[in-house]
Order: structure tokens, then sequence, then C-alpha cells
């Protein structure tokens, strides 16, 4: 089955095909949740200079984790059609894998419209700050894989990725 959207149901375009932010204002305020994931992918020789926090610009995994959290507040001054929303609560956290570091972020709020954006933003831009903390010791290191793999709320309730 595909998530590709139907062209008539696209909220983001009028009647003319001009863009547009969607009205949000009859919507009831419900509970939402959204978790993004992503991937930095870094050679061991790398991954292994972040585990003992041995890289020449301090420590990644907290400057990855603030970055994040404040991308996450700042979605409405990136992705033009996005609400400002007041959220809740937002969550950084970073694992390491044999490949190198997973980015998970969950964003939070009570209101008219979900938080998906913010949470891919948050990882987004934790996986840039991982970026940036290594690049001077492996410019070669790859962004991957970001994606929605969890929301909850709304009238659509609850949807989880097919990992």
């Amino acid at each position: 089955m595909s998530d590709a959207p139907d062209a008539a149901k696209l909220t983001h375009l009028d009647e003319a095909g001009h863009a547009r932010m969607v009205d949000v204002g009859a919507k009831a305020p419900t509970v939402r949740l959204a978790v993004a994931r992503g991937e930095v992918r870094l050679s061991p020789d790398t991954l292994r200079l972040v585990q003992e926090g041995k890289t020449p610009k301090g420590d990644v995994l907290a400057v990855a984790r603030i970055a994040g959290i404040m991308a996450a507040k700042k979605t409405p001054d990136l992705i033009p059609l996005c609400h400002p929303i007041a959220l809740t609560s937002v969550g950084v956290e970073l694992t390491f894998r044999e490949w190198g570091i997973e980015v998970e972020a969950q964003a939070e709020t009570t209101g008219p419209t979900g938080v998906e954006m913010e949470a891919l933003t948050a990882v987004s831009v934790a996986a840039l700050a991982v970026y940036d903390m290594v690049k001077g010791v492996e410019r070669g290191a790859r962004l991957a894989n970001i994606r929605l793999v969890r929301k909850e709320g709304g009238k659509s309730g609850l949807w989880t990725a097919e990992e």
C-alpha cells in the first residue's frame, strides 16, 4: 500500500493551485505526538572518537541534542506552511550503532495540528550538528534514512511506519 497522496487531497493548495496555510481553527485540540529517526553514518575511527569524547570540537552528542531541540522550536520559521504551535515536550536521543549514530526525536503538543514536522526537523538538525562536529575528522560522514516512524492524535489517530 502506498502513502502517495491523491492530488485532490493536497491540503496546502487552494482551488487555483496556490500554496496556502491550512486553516486549523475549527479543529479540536488533542494531545499529539510524533517520533522521527535518522542516521549519521560514520567510519569506525570517527565513531570511536565520538564515543570516547575525543573529537576536536567537543561533546558531539550534547551539541546535537540541544541543536535538535532548538530546531523543533524553530520549525515554522524554516518550513513555510507549518503552523507555529506550542510544543509541550521535545526530546532528542542519540544512540551509538555499529554504523554510526541513530538520532531519534519525539515532539508533543496539545493542539489542533500535528507535530510531525517538528520531530523531523529536530532529527535533521541534530544529524547536521553531528556532521558539523565531526567534519574536521571525517568529511565523508553521511546523513541517511530520515523518516517519521510514529504519530499519535488528531482525527487520524495512531500511525506507525512499517520498518
